[in-house]
């Protein structure tokens, strides 16, 4: 039976705080074995010296991307938690190492069994933007080089659950949404789609927890550049823009673009967008609120609270949840959106494994159905 199965699972970069909430995760995942970590500066450590909460695990030694055996080492599937701009090269050596068939001109009648076109093949879930973008040259504008796989561009499936899910279960290589993008996509998608806002005059007005700019040292994310100060960044020109722009494209069937400005904020964790839309004529707070509850009714790992109950991080803190409300704006034909998540969790490793259980035919949950923590 499947859901007894278990399934080998490799993490590519494992030392940098989405590697370290995967593996905190996938421990507790009865379909799993972490059989493969691999950390550059830190190969050769075992888990526990790097990040001391998980001593008591029974796992093995971090080691060097070059000292994996392909395909000796038999992975059901790899999570790819590596730097912007080094996974398609390391992800494209490992689907010819693994001889993968989405290196074919592979042509397939219908993604609802399309899982079993891949049995015995790697699946791949990369929480880099590496694969985000669907236009290369967009992500050559944006990450200033050249895409380094753009034969497997086209193949990539955008691994937001909630708005793609019937894809994703078909995938073999899934590009996970970035943290600020999660958010913002899960608000306004389904507004877009049906027609309850306009494309236009979209602000996002966002804010993070330090762990969103990653774990490398630094210097404005010292604790004394952090702590008890607030600022922004990527002012204009923040790379999770186009990301947000091709989705809500696509959601409204025209060409979108956003204001779009991230902030930086003195907590470990958590994010939180409000957001500024039109209203599209004949619409109100309340109604395009109705409709998002009605939307996500049937959604475990997204809730629209009740009236006047403002989304806050606390509510979502290491949890896969977001929280989303919608409120009244005092300018006439407006309306705020609000929503938070964990960014290290929805926002990153916690909905990669919800992807992966949807690429095993496994129940989306499973792993990542803990209650947030509080206080």
């Amino acid at each position: 039976m499947l859901e007894s199965k278990k399934f080998r699972v490799g993490i590519l970069g494992a030392s940098g705080y989405t590697g370290a909430d995967l593996v905190r995760l996938l421990v507790r995942h009865p379909n799993v074995e972490i059989a493969l970590m691999t950390a550059e500066r830190k190969a050769g450590m075992p888990i526990g010296d790097v990040f001391p909460h998980l001593m008591n695990l029974d796992l093995p030694d971090l080691i060097g991307i070059d000292e994996v055996e392909w395909p000796a080492v038999e992975l059901d599937v790899v999570f790819c938690a590596l730097p912007h701009a080094t996974s398609q090269e390391v992800i494209k050596g490992l689907l010819h190492a693994t001889n993968h068939s989405l290196l074919d001109e592979m042509i397939v009648e219908t993604r609802a069994d399309l899982a079993s076109s891949f049995e015995g093949e790697v699946k791949v879930v990369d929480l880099s933007a590496d694969f985000r973008l669907r236009n290369v040259d967009t992500y050559a504008d944006w990450y200033g080089r050249e895409h380094g796989a753009p034969e497997l561009q086209p193949k990539a499936v955008y691994g937001l659950p909630e708005l793609n899910r019937e894809a994703i279960r078909g995938a073999a290589l899934v590009a996970c949404p970035g943290c600020y993008p999660t958010a913002a996509l899960l608000s306004l998608v389904p507004l877009l789609r049906g027609k309850r806002i306009k494309g236009e005059d979209i602000i996002i007005d966002a804010k993070s927890g330090v762990s969103g700019a990653g774990r490398s040292l630094k210097e404005p994310n010292l604790f004394v550049e952090v702590s008890e100060a607030m600022h922004p960044y990527g002012v204009g020109h923040h790379r999770h823009m186009p990301e947000i722009e091709q989705e809500l494209s696509l959601a409204a069937g025209t060409e979108v673009s956003i204001s779009f400005t991230p902030h930086l904020v003195p907590m470990n964790r958590g994010e939180l967008e409000t957001i500024y839309v039109k209203l599209e004529d004949g619409q109100t707070a309340a109604s395009i609120k109705d409709y998002l509850v009605d939307f996500y009714k049937d959604e475990p790992f997204v809730s629209v609270l009740p009236e006047k109950v403002m989304p806050a991080t606390r509510m979502v803190r290491g949890s896969n949840g977001c929280v989303i409300n919608v409120f009244e704006d005092r300018l006439k034909g407006r309306a705020i959106v609000i929503a938070a998540i964990d960014n290290l969790v929805k926002g990153s490793s916690g909905q990669a494994i919800q992807n992966m259980n949807l690429m095993l035919g496994l129940p989306e949950g499973t792993g990542i159905e803990q209650v947030a923590m509080f206080p």
